[in-house]
């Protein structure tokens, strides 16, 4: 397991030291009141921007107080795989080029982290897994450039689920927020492992939420973080750990650098406490001009100076029109050929969510209830939504996979061999068949504590031989999930956003690369099946909602998102001591 932060203490220390400035001889002393010193603490980065141009801080201050930050947290969170160890030295160089009245962009010396699958040339970029440990890429990510040059000082790489969860489906699924090389991340709303028998393995009580960790962001240890999603790896962690997270349209931003499991549905995107951070995020993230890296970036056009803060109103409800997706995402519904129900909401989420369709209905919005989904209707299993999932673990593989798509796990064998390649003499490994074969030789490092069934069912696939396969099935995902889903209901009723409780859409809207925007709104009991021991006082999840809309659809959803933040501010920090 790795500790690549086990220079922050020093450095800090000897930071302070080297910041502190004696008084001169004889210099009488001022009478000059002392203004409250600058705290990057839940201050969000038009905060730290003011700070910044009025001379209250510097960008080496704001560094050094992350520093400080994941010092005295990270051994019980664990939310850092890599600290850059140039951040001070950029910092100051920041500093500098303020001085000299030149500034970058909006994030002009602020501290920013990354998913440890975004290239990076001055740390690591590992997924989390073992053959990867040190590797240093021989280009960086856009989105990475696009960062630096809007002035962000990328401070850390995150942990993560290894590779993006797609390591080891079933018949042992690897928990969310582990990896071979970071361990487990623990969530800041209740940092301690789970007691449960058979569980107590070091996995966290309260979940994560998946592969893109939000522990650092909520926890402050910088101001905000990009991660990626390619079936809920933003919108579920931004969900358990209380932040705002935009899953863009995939294309809206490139993901030349990133480590892919299949660009059918991979996209990055901003995780930050507020949405105006990530809205700022956003139009970093989002280059000027599509990537010729990435022909999926002329997806979508950019709003004018990529500049979504313009969106950023609080009567944005007024006049919305937002449906309900009652049936699966809110009630208990019958799918065809199974004998039970399935989906719903718990009391207290359903409660939640009745008190955010109050809100929206306070602040103007139409609301349409029941808003539901054709295809989660549907009664003929081969057109049902809920009767298609995805090709995961033992029981995905070939044989057996006839009753789910192959669209992620062919999508890994194609994309993740392209980008070994584009990796040239510096990839430790050149195939997927490579990585497994170093995984099996490497049990005794725990370079698959929990198997790697889902490396095993891409790697089955033959990229030219089951090509029409998952086409098929990649039109059958489209149709179930947008034609006659998403895009079916809300062309039917005129609707703005769909919305959806938590994470709960993000398997439908990922399939056909639809955007969402979601919102921390209140708290939840952690009671999980089998339940916690007597004894353990289980502290509560935290528990959003979501905006989703078809294509393109980002200013509109920033907007909704923003005015029901501002109607609502329910987001509370994490009970850190």
């Amino acid at each position: 397991m790795r500790r690549f932060a086990w220079f922050v203490i020093p450095v800090v220390a000897a930071t302070v030291a080297l910041g502190a400035q004696a008084p001169r001889r004889g210099a009488a002393p001022k009478a000059v009141p002392a203004a409250p010193p600058f705290s990057i603490v839940q201050a969000t980065i038009p905060e730290m921007r003011a700070a910044m141009e009025q001379g209250r801080v510097t960008s080496r201050e704001l560094v050094v107080q992350s520093l400080v930050r994941i010092a005295t947290y990270e051994e019980r969170l664990n939310a850092v795989m890599t600290v850059n160890p140039h951040a001070i030295e950029e910092a100051e160089a920041r500093d500098r080029e303020r001085r000299e009245g030149h500034i970058r962009g909006p994030l002009h010396g602020i501290p920013i982290a990354l998913k440890d699958n975004i290239q990076t040339t001055e740390m690591p970029t590992t997924g989390g897994a073992l053959a990867f440990r040190g590797l240093i890429p021989p280009h960086e990510a856009t989105l990475a450039k696009n960062l630096e040059d809007a002035g962000a000082i990328i401070i850390a790489k995150t942990v993560l689920t290894e590779l993006a969860n797609w390591v080891a489906g079933g018949p042992m699924p690897m928990p969310g927020n582990y990896s071979a090389l970071g361990g487990y991340g623990m969530n800041p709303y209740d940092p301690r492992p789970d007691p449960r028998q058979g569980r107590d393995d070091g996995r966290p009580a309260l979940g994560t939420g998946g592969s893109s960790s939000g522990i650092g962001t909520a926890a402050s240890f910088w101001a905000a973080n990009v991660g990626t999603e390619t079936s809920g790896s933003i919108l579920s962690p931004s969900n358990q750990n209380m932040l705002v997270g935009i899953k863009p349209t995939v294309g809206r931003i490139s993901r030349y650098g990133v480590i892919p499991i299949t660009a059918d549905q991979d996209t990055a995107g901003p995780m930050a406490r507020t949405v105006t951070d990530a809205a700022i995020m956003l139009g970093v993230l989002e280059s000027a001009a599509p990537d010729p890296n990435d022909p999926a970036t002329k997806t979508c056009a950019p709003p004018p100076n990529r500049d979504y803060t313009a969106f950023l109103k609080p009567d944005g409800l007024r006049g919305a029109r937002i449906g309900i997706p009652r049936a699966f995402f809110y009630t208990q519904t019958k799918v065809p050929g199974r004998d039970r129900e399935t989906g719903g909401l718990g009391k207290e989420e359903a409660a939640l969510m009745e008190e955010a369709i109050a809100v929206l209905k306070a602040q103007g919005a139409v609301i349409v209830d029941p808003a539901d989904i054709p295809s989660i209707l549907e009664t003929d299993p081969a057109k049902n939504f809920l009767s298609w999932g995805m090709c995961s673990g033992v029981n995905g593989a070939k044989g057996r996979d006839a009753n789910c798509s192959v669209v992620l796990k062919y999508g890994m064998k194609r994309d993740f061999n392209k980008w070994l390649e584009s990796l040239g003499a510096a990839a430790p490994v050149k195939t997927l068949t490579d990585l497994r074969i170093f995984n099996l030789t490497h049990t005794e490092a725990n370079a698959i504590k929990y198997g790697q069934s889902n490396l095993d069912i891409s790697d089955e696939m033959d990229v030219t031989a089951d090509r029409q396969r998952y086409l098929a099935d990649r039109a059958k995902d489209i149709e179930l999930a947008g034609t006659n889903g998403i895009d079916a209901v809300m062309k039917a009723n005129n609707l703005d956003a769909l919305l959806f409780p938590g994470p709960r859409g993000a398997s439908i809207a990922a399939k056909p690369g639809y955007p969402t925007v979601i919102v921390p709104f209140g708290l939840v009991p952690n009671a999980p099946t089998p339940p916690f021991p007597a004894g353990f006082d289980a502290k509560p999840e935290p528990f959003g909602v979501s905006f989703t809309g078809m294509a393109c659809t980002e200013p509109k959803l920033v907007e909704l998102a923003y005015a029901f933040e501002q109607a609502t501010k329910r987001r509370v920090p994490p009970p850190l001591q």
